[in-house]
């Protein structure tokens, strides 16, 4: 027994499915609020309300998904805000902190005055690399990783 159709599965396929594999092992399903009345997968006529309701289901999920998906692309063309958790470090207390690690001051140190974690900086100081910008070369051959041109060790203290 299920109160809702959309509660049973993701996709018409799956749920066509599961209703098979009830039926196979002897189990009849029961969908109760279908605004009509019940649908019991035990009978030919529920069986057939069950499938187009199924595909209807599965048609108003993509239509949703749509809209969404046009919204969203809409509103990133338009330089809106996707939503989403606001930054704790902004772009700037980033740069900033990435001159302080240039001038050799502890990764831990200027974590611990943004109020995140060593590893919340590393990730974010990787992140904000511009692709443009090219890694020059240190000793021992390898690049580290830069921001708007300056060089920032990542290094584990």
């Amino acid at each position: 027994m299920v109160t809702t159709l959309d509660r049973l599965g993701r996709s018409t396929g799956n749920m066509l499915t599961l209703a098979e594999d009830l039926r196979a092992n002897g189990v009849a399903l029961r969908v109760l609020n279908l605004g009509g009345g019940d649908v019991d997968t035990s009978t030919p006529m529920g069986s057939m309300v069950f499938t187009v309701m199924a595909a209807l289901a599965q048609m108003e999920l993509e239509i949703r998904r749509e809209r969404v998906l046009d919204s969203v692309s809409k509103r990133r063309a338009a330089g809106a805000d996707l939503g989403g958790r606001p930054r704790k470090v902004s772009d700037s207390q980033l740069s900033n902190a990435a001159h302080l690690i240039a001038a050799d001051v502890p990764v831990a140190e200027v974590a611990r005055n943004l109020g995140i974690s060593r590893a919340t900086l590393y990730r974010r100081l990787q992140t904000a690399k511009p692709a443009n910008v090219e890694s020059p070369k240190i000793a021992g051959g390898t690049h580290p990783p830069t921001l708007g041109g300056l060089t920032v060790p990542i290094t584990r203290l």
